[in-house]
């Protein structure tokens, strides 16, 4: 348990401990455990109560961390929750490493890995935890965009350009924007239509709209 847990100072080189949303100190070194044990506790606050009923409090309580551990770490709730967020995404990317079938067919569709159903519905109640509130808080809807489809949109953008490289994709496909279509359609999908990102909706996307899109242009008929 963090000593800030029971309210408590923390103790490690003697430096005093920072105020909430003060500057950092050269107290004991950051500890990325901690750090995930927050982000994980955020994700399942977030999913409980929605974003407008998150607190830092809430969130430090979850991980039985103290609330000045968590504002050393984030200095309001936007930044804890867009990172709790990103966390969650990239954990579902398959990016150690990305798959390289060889075509990219396969790659789009090896990136592809079935979870728990408990799993996915955690995920997309946080998601729409912070979906909800862009409508109040419009600023937050880049940061959101890409903590949301992010981390697969960088994903499908390598496994594209490979593409590119091997001849496979029109090299004057525009793969940043191509890269986008898959995860927010997913994003759309889970969160506005409630419907589950499955193999049928993957093959669907790839193969009629994604596939067509990068293919080189066929040659003139002679």
């Amino acid at each position: 348990m963090d000593a800030t847990a029971t309210g408590s100072p923390d103790h490690g080189t003697g430096t005093p401990t920072d105020a909430p949303g003060g500057p950092a100190t050269r107290g004991r070194p950051r500890d990325p455990g901690r750090d995930a044990a927050i982000l994980d506790a955020a994700v399942d606050v977030l999913a409980e109560v929605g974003y407008a009923a998150l607190t830092m409090d809430a969130v430090a309580l979850r991980a039985r961390a103290g609330k000045a551990t968590v504002y050393r770490r984030w200095a309001s709730k936007d930044e804890l929750v867009l990172d709790a967020v990103r966390r969650l995404e990239h954990q579902q990317v398959p990016v150690d490493p990305l798959p390289d079938t060889g075509s990219l067919r396969g790659d789009l569709l090896a990136l592809f890995r079935p979870e728990p159903a408990e799993e996915t519905a955690r995920r997309d109640r946080a998601a729409a935890g912070l979906v909800s509130v862009l409508s109040h808080r419009p600023e937050l809807a880049g940061a959101a965009h890409r903590s949301l489809v992010g981390p697969w949109a960088h994903a499908h953008r390598t496994v594209m350009a490979r593409a590119v490289a091997r001849g496979e994709v029109d090299p004057g496909a525009d793969v940043g924007i191509l890269a986008q279509v898959l995860p927010t359609m997913a994003a759309y999908r889970a969160l506005v239509q409630r419907a589950p990102f499955d193999e049928a909706f993957l093959l669907a996307v790839v193969d009629g709209v994604l596939l067509p899109a990068l293919r080189p242009p066929a040659a003139p008929p002679r």
